[in-house]
């Protein structure tokens, strides 16, 4: 494959609701293009970006992948984007580096959730727009009703560039409302087409949808919409029409729809050139970058004298290595080229570069400004980081990758899964930064967060059979902590003789609860109030000792005891049997003694959730809420049509929020969850969690 300018690159992005055929699209264009010779079907798992054995085995993208064309002497980069919500970090990678956004709609299911999630991100991040309304030829297709939701859900800027001959089994082909033109179908399904006349009883129907295709170009310029209401259509030239769109496209206030069949091959020419006419070029606009030397931003063109900027945004790791693929922004990238991480601020040497294609890669000698491409074995290199030069470092915006909305503790199943476990953690994190791990300090337990119970389910299955980590997701233990509500005295004597030196202490102590404080990094506070010197102060540390071994032991289920003061305040000492060891057990048995007396009780972590949802589930969500043992703490309108819910709810009662959520909102809400505080679990449920308890401690023995 040639190399070419920047301003015959096109970097497009195809999203939207999982199974609306984004990848038999890309299929289907890249046969159109000649770069491939026979079409792939994603239910045999032949396709060009589906290769991931994850992918076939499912029936459903779940990495994203690029995969490059040639067409009318462009170069057209086409990524293909998983739709499910467990792998939004992909979508955000995929948005940051396109040029325009190709939003997918099934011409049967209309605008769904995966439809407004990806316009959502493409508007938010200001990325071009386009529709396709795919799937014409299936039961139940209706490009009219398709419009009207997107115009309703999406924007009243949603225009169509073309309208459908026919529907279901009648559908033939397309016809241009530009052109004019009629564009049927070819028996022979490889990308060709027959070019006719719009039939007789579509021509009214095309001069209407082209009457308002037209009254938004002409919109887009004072000059256009001037000349076009005193003279109508004919008096603009098809030049200052695409001239017009191309500007409507760029600001929003056009967002173009084309239509077809990928799987019949059909509209997929012409897919092409309006990619070609409205999708911005790689050159479509000056970079912006951050000198991180004096935090300015400075601006440069898109070209290959310019100091290197290259995002890394996306990275597959494998036993043998890893790959990262990149878009160069400004510079080029070349073969055995040395270049500079600006995170780690170290070099790392460039042997070979490719074009990426599916699972493929072609060697390149360089990839130029506003190309895709990927090197391989780079040391110290992951997602989000930028490459630069020595001479001249900037930095790129980066990536915002979605937070993670579901926890799991991994488990090992074997001793030889337990010693690789950590490097296959850290490989798969680096894959995928939509993970994070972290251990439970109380519990102990390793923990993965990622998006979604079935994301951690395919990350669990790709550990096995990329690095042969066998390990089990579950749902994790709870940190819960016991405290004490009273305040209470004991005195504990311990006397052991058992014919030799003896063992004798004598403790006296009382506890009482400390006031909650986040702040506090020690729950003990140990105060000696022992006069005259009946227990020396040599033996204070043992008693001390005693007592934070018995509070990390708990009182009622296991559970460590926080917030407590204990003060020593009498007891005493044998000249020769007292010592350190004796001290430390009358230090503890006191302690629990005192402690029993004082209302121990068990606490649990509250979780703040800032849920948004659709305006029309709002109701059903602070319902369930209540079920949760939560409260509201307020609510918020958040965007067109949505409403942020803030509530405080017990970790137990929303570990598995993220599915149950989705569940209620049609898969259309959101949230984000924080730790806020400790509180007393009610009393009829501690009863539950201290049998739990006990049965586990009898099966442990």
């Amino acid at each position: 494959m040639q190399t070419y300018s920047p301003d015959k690159i096109h970097n497009v992005g195809f999203f939207g609701h999982v199974g609306c055929g984004k990848t038999t699209l890309t299929e289907a264009l890249l046969l159109t293009g000649h770069a491939i010779t026979r079409m792939g079907r994603v239910e045999d798992g032949s396709t060009v970006s589906d290769y991931d054995p994850d992918e076939q085995k499912r029936g459903m993208s779940i990495n994203l992948s690029v995969a490059p064309l040639e067409w009318q002497q462009n170069k057209i980069n086409l990524l293909d984007v998983p739709g499910y919500a467990d792998f939004a970090g992909d979508m955000a990678a995929a948005m940051r580096v396109v040029d325009g956004a190709i939003i997918v709609i099934d011409a049967s299911g209309g605008v769904e959730v995966g439809t407004e999630q990806a316009w959502d991100l493409a508007v938010q991040m200001g990325v071009p727009r386009m529709l396709f309304i795919n799937k014409l030829d299936r039961d139940n297709a209706n490009f009219f009703r398709c419009i009207e939701q997107a115009q309703e859900i999406l924007d009243a800027a949603v225009i169509p560039l073309q309208i459908p001959i026919g529907s279901a089994r009648d559908f033939r082909g397309i016809i241009s409302l530009r052109r004019q033109r009629a564009w049927l179908i070819s028996d022979r399904h490889d990308g060709s087409f027959v070019e006719g006349d719009v039939p007789p009883e579509l021509d009214a129907l095309m001069h209407e949808w082209r009457t308002q295709l037209i009254d938004k170009i002409a919109a887009t310029n004072d000059n256009l919409i001037e000349r076009y209401l005193e003279s109508g259509e004919d008096a603009l030239t098809r030049e200052e029409l695409l001239t017009g769109l191309r500007s409507g496209i760029a600001n929003g206030s056009i967002v173009p729809v084309c239509c077809g069949s990928a799987l019949q091959v059909a509209g997929m020419a012409q897919l092409l050139n309006d990619i070609i006419d409205c999708i911005p070029s790689a050159a479509r606009k000056p970079i912006e970058l951050t000198d991180p030397a004096s935090n300015e931003r400075v601006t440069l063109p898109v070209a290959a004298d310019q100091p290197l900027a290259a995002l890394v945004f996306k990275t597959l790791a494998d036993p043998y290595g890893k790959i990262s693929m990149f878009r160069v922004y400004t510079g080029q990238l070349q073969e055995n080229a040395t270049v500079y991480n600006l995170r780690s601020q170290k070099d790392e040497r460039v042997a070979h570069v490719y074009t990426p294609c599916g699972k493929e890669q072609i060697p390149a000698s360089v990839i130029g400004p506003g190309d895709i491409g990927l090197t391989t074995k780079l040391t110290d290199t992951t997602t989000n980081d930028v490459l630069g030069s020595h001479e001249r470092p900037l930095l790129l915006a980066p990536i915002q990758f979605p937070a993670p909305a579901f926890t799991a503790t991994v488990k090992p199943q074997t001793r030889a899964d337990l010693d690789k476990l950590g490097s296959a953690l850290a490989r798969i994190v680096e894959e995928d930064p939509t993970l994070h791990t972290d251990r439970d300090q109380q519990t102990g337990e390793m923990l993965l967060s990622g998006l979604g119970e079935s994301h951690l389910e395919i990350i669990a299955e790709r550990m096995k059979r990329k690095f042969d980590t066998n390990v089990v997701i579950e749902l994790p233990r709870i940190p819960y902590r016991e405290r004490i509500r009273g305040k209470a005295e004991a005195n504990y004597r311990h006397k052991k003789q058992t014919g030799g030196a003896g063992q004798f202490a004598d403790v006296s102590l009382r506890v009482e609860p400390l006031d909650p404080d986040p702040t506090r990094e020690d729950p003990l506070e140990f105060v000696n109030e022992i006069v005259g010197g009946v227990i020396s102060r040599g033996f204070m540390p043992a008693i001390e000792k005693g007592v934070r071994e018995m509070m990390m032991e708990g009182l009622l289920a296991g559970n460590p005891i926080m917030d407590v003061r204990v003060t020593v305040f009498d007891g005493k000492e044998h000249p020769v049997d007292s010592k350190e060891i004796a001290f430390k057990t009358a230090g503890a048995q006191a302690f629990k003694q005192a402690a029993l007396k004082a209302q121990p009780t068990i606490t649990e972590p509250i979780y703040t959730l800032d849920i948004t949802v659709p305006d029309q589930f709002s109701g059903d969500v602070m319902s369930d809420i209540s079920t949760r043992r939560g409260r509201v703490m307020g609510m918020l309108p958040a965007s067109k049509g949505k409403t942020t819910i803030t509530a405080q709810i017990p970790l137990a009662e929303c570990q598995r929020y993220s599915t149950d959520l989705r569940a209620m909102t049609q898969a259309r809400g959101s949230f984000s969850m924080t730790f806020s505080h400790y509180e007393d679990v009610p009393s009829h449920l501690i009863d539950a969690l201290v049998e739990q308890y006990n049965k586990e401690r009898e099966a442990a023995h």
